[in-house]
């Protein structure tokens, strides 16, 4: 049985209340998509989320312009309101968003290609528009906040203007972060405008809270990145895999739920999630309202640590219960050794319904352990999937598995024993080293990758080790395999349309769960040909001694780059010996009046 057809229990079981068939139901009462959603949402909560939609697909364009199609989408929604029956009231939301998209003058002038997308049919024509999302973009300013005063009497005169323009500020910024989160963002800087306008000393309560507001953003870019790699992970491996995922995450974060219910639940996340990754935010941010609705309704089954969450309006509620802490597993839970292992009718469960057998599995298991990574979790499933495979087609199954336990723990040790390893070179070392072993192992195993790219890298996994490596240590496996999953995912999807070598390739064509042992596992590149040696890539000057730390740094990795790059096979001890000679060098010459001759010298 393949592991991509494990999930498709969820199907069965849940299809009697899957979100889907629920919304064809719904649909049949409303002739006219954009007026139900509008009646759902009410004016104010629509408009901004039809300015999201917009930003994002359109992050060039002013907020004036773009507020010029909101006022179209908006005056639609009323004139369906009034008459279901209308022109073009029956058409769906997205179709409604990419005509006036397509209707904007001069389209090709402000984005090139992206004009073409226009003569594509739905759906397409929505991923053709999708693909030009451009993340962190480099050719929007930095946002320059008015003058304290400024911002309060514009919230006072306009509060609906100035919130509109916040949204707009935050979403063609982020074209991949979900609706919901930036309407959450959206209400805390409404409550520190409410909190501050009235005090004496509003810049001061002001950069008070900006600092918050500055978390908030930095929390909503790890969100932005998070449901960016869901989007990745739903679109390369399909909904089995996201599902998969999902339910080991969702087990892990409410171990007293009983299985239906979360298998229930983790349906109709991916059903919305759906949503959200097509950038179809007026039904991404209804129907989360609705699910997390759904789920305040049924919290004493799923866990107390949401209550707290249910009780905000609900646009508050989603970020809240994201955050939300894993509740304590139940009490006297049994060893699944037991059922799993021990038990002799193992065989005939597992091939009278292999995707239901297993499916509890993942639930049991996870559960069981919140301290595992769920991706961990994955590879323990497929691992005991592939046992049973080989020994329910032997005269003695039970004696076959009976081993599964000790297969499980050497791998789970395997796993743990990386991240301590990891850990501990970050708190012996610090991040300065960590990232230079880093640059080390990564430049070894794809040579090919440019020296920036590669500092890219290596800095982002500095990142996870900062990040994760001071979290307790329960949590430390989770957080590192799921931002190095992310990083590494990045960077597969770069290499598809530029290969960057073989070992690599292999790496990224493994199942997802699979993907981070397989990138440690690598080792030098041996079909690798150094390119011949160029005496300007290691040509030392003055700026060597004098520009800015910071700068110095960075030059000194990418000489360290650079140099692995033409000796790949180098050992530790000559690289050793070579840092050392350098340092050297560095302490004589920049004490030097002459600089540049001591170091020509050298």
């Amino acid at each position: 049985m393949k592991w991509l057809t494990l999930i498709s229990f969820l199907f069965l079981l849940s299809s009697a209340t899957s979100r889907n068939l629920q919304r064809t139901a719904r649909d049949a009462d409303h002739k006219s998509p954009i007026a139900h959603r509008f009646n759902d949402l009410k004016e104010e909560t629509f408009k901004a989320v039809t300015m999201i939609t917009f930003a994002q697909y359109l992050q060039k364009c002013s907020y004036e312009g773009l507020s010029k199609l909101v006022k179209d989408v908006v005056d639609l929604a009323h004139k369906c309101v009034a008459n279901e029956d209308a022109p073009e009231c029956s058409k769906s939301l997205p179709s409604i968003f990419l005509d006036e998209i397509c209707q904007v003058d001069k389209l090709r002038d402000s984005y090139g290609n992206m004009a073409d997308c226009c003569a594509k049919a739905d759906p397409e024509r929505n991923q053709c528009f999708l693909s030009f999302r451009v993340h962190q973009p480099d050719f929007i300013p930095p946002y320059q906040r008015p003058a304290a005063d400024v911002i309060c009497n514009e919230y006072k005169d306009d509060r609906v203007q100035l919130l509109g323009h916040f949204v707009y500020t935050v979403a063609r910024r982020n074209p991949f972060l979900h609706a919901p989160a930036i309407m959450g963002l959206a209400i805390e800087y409404e409550n520190a405008l409410k909190s501050c306008c009235p005090e004496s000393d509003i810049g001061a309560c002001l950069d008070a809270k900006v600092q918050q507001i500055s978390v908030i953003k930095e929390r909503a870019k790890h969100i932005g990145v998070k449901q960016k790699h869901g989007c990745r992970i739903l679109e390369k491996y399909g909904e089995r895999t996201f599902q998969a995922s999902k339910l080991s995450r969702m087990s892990q974060k409410y171990p007293k739920a009983p299985f239906a219910e979360v298998v229930k639940m983790v349906h109709d996340v991916k059903d919305v999630y759906k949503e959200c990754c097509e950038g179809d935010m007026v039904e991404c941010v209804d129907d989360w309202s609705e699910l997390v609705t759904t789920l305040c309704a049924k919290q004493d089954v799923f866990s107390s640590k949401i209550k707290p969450c249910c009780e905000k309006p609900v646009l508050e509620r989603t970020k809240c219960i994201l955050e939300a802490d894993f509740d304590e597993k139940p009490d006297n839970l049994p060893s699944l050794v037991e059922k799993y292992v021990q038990d002799k009718e193992v065989c005939k469960s597992y091939e009278a319904n292999h995707d239901a057998f297993l499916s509890e599995f993942v639930y049991e298991y996870s559960r069981r352990h919140p301290e595992l990574a769920t991706e961990l979790i994955l590879r323990v499933t497929k691992r005991y999937e592939a046992l049973l495979d080989k020994c329910c087609k032997t005269d003695n199954p039970a004696e076959c598995y009976g081993h599964a336990v000790e297969e499980v723990n050497k791998h789970i040790k395997e796993t743990q024993d990386v991240v301590k390893t990891n850990c501990d070179l970050f708190s012996a070392h610090g991040e300065a080293d960590f990232l230079k072993g880093i640059l080390v192992r990564y430049t070894k195993k794809m040579p090919q990758v440019s020296t920036d790219t590669l500092l890219e890298i290596g800095k982002k996994m500095t990142a996870v080790g900062k990040k994760c490596c001071n979290l307790p240590e329960e949590k430390r496996m989770s957080c590192s395999e799921h931002y190095l999953s992310i990083v590494i995912e990045d960077m597969c999807k770069r290499q598809e349309s530029n290969p960057i070598n073989d070992q690599v390739s292999q790496c990224c064509n493994e199942l997802y769960s699979y993907k981070r042992p397989c990138f440690t596992a690598l080792g030098v590149d041996t079909k690798y040909v150094p390119p011949p040696f160029d005496p300007m890539m290691f040509n030392f000057d003055e700026k060597m001694c004098s520009a800015p730390a910071a700068e110095r740094e960075e030059g000194q990795l990418k000489l360290l780059v650079n140099l692995i790059k033409r000796k790949p096979q180098m050992t530790e001890e000559q690289l050793k010996t070579i840092a050392g000679g350098f340092t050297a060098m560095m302490e004589k010459c920049c004490k030097q009046s002459d600089v540049n001759s001591c170091l020509g010298e050298e």
